[in-house]
């Protein structure tokens, strides 16, 4: 008969790659879990709900569809935000529903197997033949058990109300309700909202789960004969590697947890059925109440099956106070048994091969022993989940058993520890063993037959031996015994073994019935050959099926979870104790094991998802033991502050020059000794990290000095970025602001921070200037990043964020104010104390005063402390985020700008007559106040927004430029090298693209070259880059743009005038808003953003306005004020933005500048 398995076996194929997809299908479930939006939780309170709480609906959306989609419509910018929503979240939305859709179809081609197989579309295969099968009674069974697990991971990681939320907007935002083939609403049937929650004060709902599996009907006769596989067979022949009654539940435990689920799809039989009830818990639960379903997925049966009558009577036995009690004692006895045990066998050189070859039985019982205790205390004493904590003779039996067994955590955790490290050594030796098995084998015959040879050479008297007559007949029994041994075969083991055991009987007999006692070489040789023979029969006895009985044994997927609560107990263990990382090792490769659960089946199906689903719980692993581990790098960080503690504060710095009588004073003896102990703590810490070797965990290589540096490289994020979090808090009620003095605070964190890993850098073995500033940068940018996104449209997502990372987390911490996180705060902090409507700025100082008491608020000397505080990625990062506001602000002002004249076509008209009085504009108005009047009347509602934009623009710009001088000086200090080679890479890439618009046949960098894009960050973050001459936006034509600006820039230049003490245009009255540079820098940087024929006009229409105002003037002291703050406004104007001063000549006659300068300068 063709093998269930074999390829061409088209039923076992099928059923094969169905079990697969179901497997591959949970570990995509369990993966998507950790990635469900947080907007989709509906979590009351946070922001991202409260913004988007009209766009998510839940499976009432079906019966009002139209209603909701008219409320979108109607409601003035939520069509925006739901196009926004729509944008983020439709790629994590339609990879959920693929999984969602992925339960659905494998539940309907279990369905159409079943079917097919009725049908007898599988020649020569029916239902009760496939049963009949070995593997294909596990295969139908594992494919229904799938199917329930699917069900249950997926209603208890993503919660019903989640899944409806999930479904209707993918449903809304995705073309594939409008296809044909669409199964939308079949997996929405299936996947609605079931009621249960793992809230704590949740309460179960009727009938669950047994409603949900019956959702998508599946043949009964199949689940029965299912089931009564599942109560009769020993299905994964598991028996055998427990021999012992007492142990038949641990042996039966995978398929008792796949009756538990299979049970669901028969609820008569919970209900109703006591003798079949009373059956299976007999055989499976005779002595266990909790059980673990699929990956440590843990169940307590006593709450499952309370609503079940004939189940929980069925039960009571089991958890009678009596049963519960002995169970108890006895488990609590043997880890006080075994633990001796263990050590025993964990001393150096007791597991030897001759000792494990000897006691192969013996070590088997304690290993199995060791599992089945650690298996049943572990699972027993574990914290409840919320439904069965809620439930009182859950947590009755639990504490029964604490009490009872004198459950200690460290005990159980050491019986853990050492099960581990003694499974380890076995195994490798094992495996050692069965590798040189022939070798050995090989080696021990021929030293046998060589014996036997000379021996037989003895007795022929041709090879002389003290005192040894000859002897024909001995010499030809030895001869023949040689024969013998040479004639064993290695392949025949069973017929070998036999064959060995009359031989040494032989050797014994001969030795007694010759008189050979009496000559001890020859008494000797036969001793020599008798032991190589028990050698032989011993290597007769190394079996791969040994082998596999301690990997069937040594099972430890149950704890896939439950390990994390003894996490505490492991990182005090490896803080007392660096070396216990060996052990702790032996139990990660232990707990790796349960990786061969979900990926038996792919690898048998060759799946593709095979990598896929090993990644993930390979990652799940890694993680874990990073997590453990992290204790090292925490505890060397503790160490590490207290070092610098006595560096800093205690510590002396030895002068140049001593005097001998001061010498004591400096030696410090004590405090040094001190630091001498510490640094030595830290490089044990390091020592026991690195014993862990290179260990291949699941399909991941661990490399301990990788690990070492990444948990450094974690510990320090999350210092350095709490840090920045709590002394970058500002109080924006402050009269006086707190920047400065929290700046130097953290300057001087920051700087310990730097000189611990200085420090420490070499008796740990790392790079700590390369890791500081990687992660410093990192930090940094993904919380720019974070910042950014509350001005982006297309936001980006932590897995999207190629600076965050699942191993090197950078922390989120919750917002206090209107900001993200400690960029953003600071970026507004240093705004709002900048404010045009509160300082001055003074160019030639380069400093902001405070308007009314005129003292200074922030000034060079504080972006060195910025500097300091936060580093150059910092101020980069913080430059970045201007430009985002900037943006903003020119998008907001433009917009609205747009809409405002589109809507109310009076501007136009008024517009067009005002360019028609003022043309040509080389000439001058007659009179000025009748022609500018009305438009300005009409426009005096649009300044105060208009200024408020130009102003705050302006403030960030100068902002920008003032970070990007503090860039470019410590640059020059610190990379002299490398602002050189950017400067000339920059000048030679500008002058090529110069000579190409010269002459077009010459190269100019193509699209995908990243040449401009990677100089561009490189020259921002030096500093060589000028802020005022970027194009923040791109903008349409607007008719009489230049003539509303010049209408704006004319009104207000009449609230500034020209102080020549300070050398800046200042308001003119105390109380006005303005102030004249950030005006300026702001005009300039609006102007930029259009077409350069904006400018022009602009120029043209001040310059007529300015010739206006001096045309009937005869004397020099009857000219307007107004005059000046134009030609001081012009000047600053050209001095800004680079442009010709041939620009203001054009529009105003040399004579009156000249006039002017005189005035100006004096």
């Amino acid at each position: 008969m063709v093998d269930f398995l074999a390829e061409n076996n088209l039923c076992g194929q099928t059923i094969l790659r169905l079990v697969s997809r179901g497997n591959a299908i949970i570990a995509e479930l369990l993966r998507l879990s950790d990635f469900i939006p947080q907007v989709f939780k509906a979590e009351n309170g946070r922001p991202e709900y409260a913004k988007y709480s009209d766009l998510l609906f839940d499976f009432s959306y079906f019966n009002s569809s139209e209603l909701c989609e008219n409320r979108i419509v109607s409601k003035p910018g939520l069509e925006d935000l739901d196009e926004e929503f729509k944008e983020n979240h439709l790629e994590i939305l339609t990879r959920f529903y693929q999984a969602f859709e992925s339960i659905h179809k494998y539940v309907s081609d279990l369905n159409r197997f079943l079917e097919d197989l009725e049908e007898g579309v599988f020649i020569q295969q029916t239902l009760e033949s496939v049963l009949h099968n070995d593997d294909g009674k596990q295969l139908l069974t594992e494919m229904l058990f799938l199917y329930g697990v699917m069900l249950i991971v997926v209603d208890l990681r993503i919660e019903g109300p989640v899944r409806e939320r999930i479904l209707v907007s993918y449903y809304r935002y995705s073309a594939a309700r409008a296809s044909a083939d669409s199964n939308i609403d079949d997996v929405c049937k299936l996947l609605r909202s079931t009621g249960f929650s793992t809230a704590p004060s949740a309460k179960r709902p009727p009938n669950y789960p047994e409603n949900f599996f019956s959702r998508v009907p599946i043949n009964k006769t199949f689940v029965s004969m299912i089931v009564g596989r599942l109560r009769s067979d020993d299905l994964y022949n598991q028996i055998v590697a427990y021999p012992l009654p007492e142990q038949r539940s641990t042996a039966l435990a995978t398929q008792a947890s796949m009756l538990y689920v299979v049970l669901y799809f028969l609820p008569d039989l919970l209900q109703n059925q006591q003798a079949i009830m009373r059956e299976i818990v007999d055989k499976h639960f005779p002595d266990n109440w909790v059980i673990s379903i699929y990956m440590g997925l843990t169940v307590n049966l006593v709450n499952a099956w309370q609503p079940y009558k004939a189940a929980s009577t069925a039960l009571n036995n089991t958890i009678e106070s009596a049963n519960v009690k002995q169970l108890s004692n006895s488990y609590g006895k043997r880890i006080g048994l075994l633990l001796p045990a263990l050590q025993n066998y964990l001393k150096e050189g007791m597991l030897r091969e001759e000792f494990i070859l000897d006691n192969i039985p013996r070590l088997m019982t304690v290993m199995r022993d060791s599992n089945v205790t650690l298996r049943w205390l572990m699972l027993h004493s574990a914290p409840l989940e919320p439904a069965a904590e809620s439930n009182k003779r859950c947590r009755q039996l639990r504490d029964q058993v604490i009490q009872d067994s004198s459950y200690n955590p460290e005990t159980l955790f050491r019986l853990m520890l050492n099960t581990a490290q003694y499974e380890y050594k076995l195994k490798e030796m094992f495996k050692k063993m069965l590798d040189e098995k022939k070798i050995k084998w090989e080696e021990n015959k021929k030293e046998g037959e060589d014996h036997m040879t000379e021996l037989s050479e003895v007795f022929s008297g041709t090879k002389p031996l003290t005192r040894v007559e000859k002897n024909d007949n001995l010499m030809a029994w030895f001869s023949e015994m040689g024969k013998q041994i040479s004639s064993l075969n290695h392949d025949d083991s069973t017929a070998a073994g036999r064959k060995i055991v009359q031989l040494i009987q032989a050797l014994e007999e001969v030795q007694e019935f010759h008189q050979l006692e009496t000559n001890l070489q020859v008494k000797q040789f036969l001793a020599d050959t008798r032991k190589y023979l028990h050698q032989m029969l011993r290597i007769i006895n190394i079996r791969e099926e040994i082998l596999i009985s301690m990997q069937i044994v040594a099972d430890l997927s149950y704890a896939w979870e439950l390990i994390d609560s003894y996490t505490p107990h492991m990182q005090h263990g490896i803080k007392k104790d660096p070396s216990l990382v060996i052990k702790l090792r032996a139990t990660f490769l232990k707990l790796a094991s349960a990786l061969d659960l979900p990926l038996l089946r792919i690898n048998q199906a060759n799946s593709p998802d095979l990598i896929s689903v090993s990644q993930y719980y390979s990652n799940e692993l890694v993680t874990y033991v990073r997590k453990v581990l992290q204790v090292i790098p925490e505890t060397m960080f503790s160490l590490l502050a207290r070092i610098i503690e006595l560096q800093t504060s205690q510590i002396k710095e030895v002068p140049t020059r001593l005097e001998k009588d001061k010498m004591r004073e400096y030696a410090q003896l004590d405090e040094r000794y001190e630091v001498a102990r510490l640094t030595h703590s830290i490089s044990v810490l390091t020592d026991g990290m690195l014993m862990m070797k290179t260990t291949l965990v699941g399909i991941i290589k661990v490399d301990p000095k990788q690990l070492l540096e990444d948990g450094i490289r974690k510990e320090l994020v999350k210092q350095v970025a709490s840090a920045l979090h709590l002394n970058l808090i500002f109080n924006s009620k402050a009269k006086v602001s707190e920047l400065v003095p929290k700046l130097e605070s953290l300057g001087a964190i920051m700087d310990g921070f730097r000189r611990s890993f200085e420090y420490i850098q070499d008796y740990v073995n790392i790079y700590g200037l390369k890791i500081w500033q990687g992660e410093m940068l990192r930090i940094v940018n993904y919380n720019v990043e974070q910042e950014c996104n509350s001005f982006l449209r297309n936001k980006i997502q932590d897995w999207q964020s190629v600076y965050q990372s699942t191993a090197i987390p950078v922390p989120r911490f919750a917002p206090t104010d209107g900001s993200v996180n400690f960029i953003g705060r600071l970026a507004r902090e240093i705004i709002r104390i900048t404010d045009p409507r509160q300082t001055t700025y003074v160019d030639q100082m380069s400093t902001w005063y405070d308007s009314r008491t005129k003292q200074e608020v922030v000034t060079i000397k504080v972006l060195e402390k910025l500097e300091r505080a936060v580093g150059s990625w910092g101020l980069s990062g913080l430059d970045r985020l201007l430009c985002f506001m900037i943006v903003q602000e020119f998008q907001n002002f433009i917009g609205s700008l747009d809409k405002m004249i589109k809507k109310d076509k009076s501007w136009d008209e008024a517009f067009s007559k005002l360019m028609k009085d003022l043309s040509p504009l080389s000439g001058a108005p007659s009179q000025p106040q009748k022609v500018y009047t009305p438009v300005l009347t009409k426009a005096s509602k649009l300044w105060p927004p208009f200024l408020e934009v130009i102003l705050k623009i302006g403030q960030m710009q100068l902002l920008r430029r003032h970070i990007g001088h503090q860039l470019h000086s410590s640059c020059k200090f610190d990379s002299k090298y490398l602002i050189s080679a950017l400067q000339t890479a920059n000048d030679a890439l500008l002058a090529d693209i110069e000579r190409h618009y010269q002459d077009p046949s010459l190269p100019y960098p193509k699209e995908e070259n990243p040449l401009m894009f990677e100089l561009t960050s490189y020259l921002e973050s030096a500093g060589i880059s000028n802020p005022l001459a970027k194009i923040y936006v791109a903008t349409k034509n607007m008719p009489y743009y230049s003539l509303l600006v010049f209408l704006f820039v004319q009104t207000q230049l009449q609230k500034l005038v020209y102080t020549k003490a300070v050398g800046e245009m200042l308001a003119r009255k105390p109380g006005d808003p303005v102030d004249g540079t950030p005006f300026v820098v702001g005009t300039v940087t609006l102007l930029k953003q259009f077409h350069s024929e904006c400018t022009r006009d602009f120029f043209a229409l001040l310059g007529q306005y300015l010739r206006s105002l001096i045309a009937g003037v005869q004397n020099i002291a009857d000219v307007p004020p107004d005059v000046v703050t134009i030609l001081v406004f012009l000047d600053q104007y050209v001095h800004y933005s680079g442009l010709s001063r041939k620009m203001i000549e054009a529009v105003i006659p040399n004579y009156i500048l000249d006039q002017f300068k005189g005035q100006i300068s004096q």
